[in-house]
């Protein structure tokens, strides 16, 4: 299954790596791209994914858990922090938990959306 994270490091850049990482991940959730209670890779697994010190990581991973964007829990493993909206963070929430239930179910994401567009349709 692939990472819900999606991080482009231009080492060309005058902007630190760690910098890029922390401002990516940011933006993602600015924009819907990641919602509260998704599961984000492991320092070890970004680092490698990316191609960073698991340290850049880690630091990232560090001002983002400060600025309330991410959470870690314990060995559950990190994950998108609740926003400040409460129906928007728990309609996240709920959607998450719908599609990592039917995952684990081995239900496809192709699959999934059909539900979801059936469900739309239906409630109108």
């Amino acid at each position: 299954m692939p990472s819900a994270v999606h991080i482009d490091i231009d080492h060309d850049s005058s902007t630190a790596p760690f910098d890029q990482l922390r401002l990516q991940i940011i933006e993602q959730v600015r924009s819907g791209q990641l919602i509260a209670g998704t599961k984000i890779p492991t320092v070890r697994a970004l680092a490698v994914e990316v191609g960073l010190a698991p340290n850049t990581v880690a630091k990232a991973y560090r001002e983002l858990g400060e600025e309330g964007v991410i959470e870690t829990r314990g060995k559950q493993g990190t994950f998108i922090a609740a926003g400040g909206d409460p129906i928007r963070t728990g309609a996240e929430k709920a959607a998450t938990m719908y599609v990592r239930e039917l995952r684990h179910v081995g239900i496809s994401d192709e699959e999934i959306l059909g539900f979801v567009r059936s469900a739309l349709r239906g409630a109108e």
